[in-house]
């Protein structure tokens, strides 16, 4: 698990700490309720689970938690923190945007990108309507929640994240869409983070 040092917001520092060791203990907790379980039917079960830090500028820190539980088949999470190292602050998705816009903009972008993407490659596959019928395709992306995972990069652009298995077959992996910024300039509440 993360621990984090030397931010200015003592306060928010020792929160995110606690969370994360939360977060250690229920993964652990949960892994040893499954082994017991399968004690006697001979199964299978591996937890990979770790962080990386994904942006650190003077002003921002991106940290990435990730999880990766193998059974039968396996499921990947990542869950990220954007700290704004200088106010002291945890920065979340609807606090960069002046209201709800946000979400149905990122949303169509993304989209767009996914048929895009497609289109390039034959290989990939994301549950999209392309409007060429999606015959036997899981639930179609619609929109992102108001919360959604995200990242902002060392360059100061936002970066959508998506879990393995929510816009696409699980062999696509976790997905991430960078959202160009003149789509959402005149959504943000300043240009302190996205640029």
């Amino acid at each position: 698990i993360p621990y984090l040092e030397g931010l200015k917001n003592k306060e928010l520092e020792k929160s995110l700490n606690e969370k994360y060791r939360k977060e250690g203990e229920q993964l652990f907790e949960e892994f040893k309720k499954e082994m017991e379980e399968m004690k006697n039917s001979g199964g299978f079960l591996n937890v990979d689970s770790g962080f990386f830090v994904k942006t650190d500028t003077e002003r921002l820190l991106s940290i990435g938690r990730f999880t990766t539980m193998t059974q039968a088949s396996s499921s990947s999470t990542v869950k990220y923190d954007n700290i704004d190292k200088i106010d002291g602050v945890l920065i979340t998705l609807p606090s960069l945007f002046k209201n709800d816009d946000y979400i149905d903009v990122i949303s169509e972008n993304i989209k767009l990108q996914m048929i895009e993407k497609m289109k390039a490659d034959p290989n990939l596959v994301y549950w999209v309507e392309t409007g060429e019928g999606n015959q036997g395709m899981a639930k179609p992306f619609e929109k992102i929640s108001p919360d959604q995972n995200f990242y902002i990069s060392e360059e100061g652009k936002l970066v959508i994240s998506f879990d393995k298995y929510e816009v696409g077959p699980g062999i696509m992996g976790i997905q991430e869409f960078e959202i160009p910024t003149e789509i959402i300039a005149d959504l943000l509440v300043n240009d302190l983070y996205i640029r």
